[in-house]
């Protein structure tokens, strides 16, 4: 391999024009030969036995040649990189210039990790949102122990909003029945909402027993094109009427919807965890507003390829989780309304951002001169292994020791950074509306006076 040429471009982009000279090349078609030639059959010769050159007379000259290249070009693009002293990210494009027996020469394109010009990183103002946890907020954590404790009992009285009721209902569009307006023995809870709007009401007041024809209109956005805006009749009988009956908020229902013994020490449990949760939020936010701030502050100019890389990495990694639950990647897409195309692009924002930080806390982490003990890395590997659910040797030998430096590193750096910032809640002022010129003196001289 020789590296003949290295052209830098914009965006941390260099050209390597790398060639492989003819000795490496026929070595390298002499082995595809031997590789293949099992497969081949020549008129006179065993399977497997023809010589190279009769193939090549018989086949072309360059039968071997994709193969050849293909095995060549990884070694000598990763050998032109290793020489050329560069820090490549993502993928290379190849673009091949020459091929022939006597060789080949090609084009890498590819794209170097950027060294940011850092700006202010220490004591950096922003806002952070102050926790506080009211009782309505306690009341609201409590609800979903509340709602799986509470019971139906039937009543003989009519429904009222929040009942449970069973009915049996047939729906007509112009006297005639319609395709999914039909149901027996349905349970609704009234007030829900489940039902199109003027449904549920007109079942309020009916009781066990009932029959009743309520008039309702489809909405004009309603999903089958049949049916929008159209006005319709259902047929309703209502069988049952059930209440909710929710449990008394005492020791007791502590005991039963928890590990606690008395409903104090519950609430205040759940106001722990929800200060916690909270506190959390808060200091992902606070973080997040330095982090944008540190990217505002630093020049960087990221590589598209290195962006796409990180966004196909996060598409593997999507479709890897999503395998092991069941799904397929394109089921995922379907339920939640996407196409692989938006999600690339929501993907790509992300990847942008954690790229552009993991960029500049290297480079802080360079600046600070930060060296990790081999506690913390001992830490970290520890951390990968919860992780990933692998032992620890697992991990030291799928992850480069060097990206475990990095990971460590780029981590004491960032604690630098937010452990010097500063909670600024200041509201930003406004810039003043400009004031308005006064009038010229014998403009307002002339102006009438107002009526008294």
């Amino acid at each position: 391999m020789n590296l003949k040429n290295v052209e830098n471009k914009e965006k941390n982009t260099v050209v390597l024009t790398v060639e492989v000279p003819a000795d490496e090349f026929d070595a390298a078609v002499e082995k595809v030969y031997r590789r293949s030639k099992g497969s081949i059959a020549l008129p006179g010769f065993r399977k497997g036995k023809a010589p190279r050159k009769l193939v090549e007379q018989m086949y072309g000259a360059d039968i071997f040649y994709e193969d050849a290249v293909n095995d060549l070009y990884p070694v000598a693009l990763s050998e032109a990189v290793k020489e050329s002293g560069l820090d490549m990210v993502g993928y290379p494009s190849v673009e091949m210039k020459e091929l022939g027996k006597d060789g080949f020469t090609f084009e890498a394109t590819i794209a170097t990790r950027p060294v940011p010009v850092l700006g202010e990183y220490k004591g950096i103002h922003a806002p952070k949102a102050e926790v506080v946890i009211t009782e309505q907020d306690i009341e609201d954590e409590l609800f979903p122990y509340i709602r799986r404790a509470t019971t139906q009992a039937e009543v003989e009285r009519p429904a009222a909003n929040g009942d449970i009721v069973t009915i049996d209902f047939e729906g007509f569009k112009d006297g005639v029945a319609f395709d999914g307006g039909k149901a027996e023995g349905y349970d609704l809870e009234l007030g829900s909402g489940s039902f199109i709007p003027g449904f549920e009401d007109q079942i309020i007041g009916m009781s066990a027993g009932d029959e009743k024809d309520i008039d309702v209109t489809f909405p004009e956005d309603y999903g089958a094109p049949d049916l929008a805006g159209a006005p319709v009749v259902f047929k309703i009988k209502l069988h049952t009427v059930k209440e909710n009956q929710k449990p008394e908020l005492d020791d007791d229902f502590a005991q039963d919807v928890s590990e606690f013994d008395t409903l104090d020490e519950f609430k205040a449990d759940l106001e722990k965890k929800l200060r916690e949760r909270r506190e959390k939020k808060a200091q992902e936010d606070f973080e997040g507003a330095i982090l944008d701030k540190l990217i505002e502050g630093s020049e960087l100019d990221v590589p598209d390829t290195m962006v796409q890389y990180e966004v196909d990495r996060t598409v593997e990694d999507y479709q890897n989780r999503l395998q092991g639950a069941g799904f397929t990647f394109e089921q995922y897409l379907q339920m939640m309304g996407s196409n692989l195309a938006s999600f690339r692009a929501e993907a790509q924002v992300a990847a942008l951002r954690q790229i552009q930080g993991d960029l500049i806390f290297a480079a802080i982490a360079d600046a600070e001169d930060i060296q990790p003990t081999e506690e913390q890395i001992a830490d970290e590997i520890k951390r990968l292994a919860e992780q990933y659910d692998m032992d620890e040797e697992q991990i030291k030998t799928n992850v480069p020791e060097s990206e475990i430096l990095r990971i460590v590193r780029n981590s004491l750096a960032s604690k630098l950074v937010y452990d010097s910032a500063v909670i600024d809640n200041t509201p930003a002022e406004e810039p003043e509306a400009p004031a308005a010129e006064a009038a010229p003196v014998e403009e307002a001289a002339d102006a009438p006076a107002e009526a008294e």
